[in-house]
């Protein structure tokens, strides 16, 4: 492998690291109501549990509710039971079309407690970021003992390497503060 396939596969690999803390975050609530708040919640649909998401229209027509209408009527049911079985802690109401999820306001308490979670992903995040960067650094020194890289192009790669684990740390760093500042948001 060469310095800049190194550098590429640990390019894709922190980007998905960072999608994948970017999908988390969007299911934490804020002080206002997302669909993101429900649209993985899986509901058994025909015997296979499926994203709401793809059962439904999801929308927020007012800033303290969410309405979810299902592409098939019958399934309102399931999906109600889907909601009051996950962790979000909203009571669903049906008048048979459609489910509405009203979302209350957070306390402080809630409102500290999502923060916290949202600090736990960010390192979370960070630590796979490392663990890239060290899996990428391994693989550079292997090159390198089978002399296929330079002592120069090992230096130049660490290097490069180092540069993308900053500039990933940097983006989980300010994804996890801006969702911090819309949960703290009244």
């Amino acid at each position: 492998m060469s310095v800049e396939e190194i550098a590429l596969e640990a390019d894709e690999r922190m980007e998905k690291s960072l999608a994948l803390l970017a999908e988390q975050l969007r299911g934490i609530r804020t002080g206002r109501a997302n669909v993101g708040l429900v649209e993985s919640i899986r509901v058994e649909y025909y015997g296979s549990p499926t994203p709401l998401k793809q059962m439904a229209n999801l929308s927020t027509p007012e800033p303290q509710q969410i309405l979810i209408r299902p592409f098939d009527p019958s399934v309102i049911g399931d999906i109600v039971r889907a909601i009051q079985t996950s962790d979000l802690g909203l009571t669903p109401h049906s008048d048979g079309k459609v489910v509405r999820l009203n979302v209350p306001p957070l306390s402080v308490e809630q409102r500290k407690k999502l923060v916290n979670r949202v600090k736990e992903l960010a390192e979370e995040a960070r630590v796979a970021i490392r663990n890239i960067r060290r899996d990428a650094n391994k693989q550079a020194d292997v090159e390198q003992a089978s002399k296929i890289l330079t002592e120069d192009d090992l230096a130049t790669c660490k290097e490069e390497i180092q540069s993308l684990t900053k500039q990933y740390e940097a983006k989980v760093n300010e994804a996890a503060d801006k969702k911090s500042a819309e949960i703290l948001e009244v």
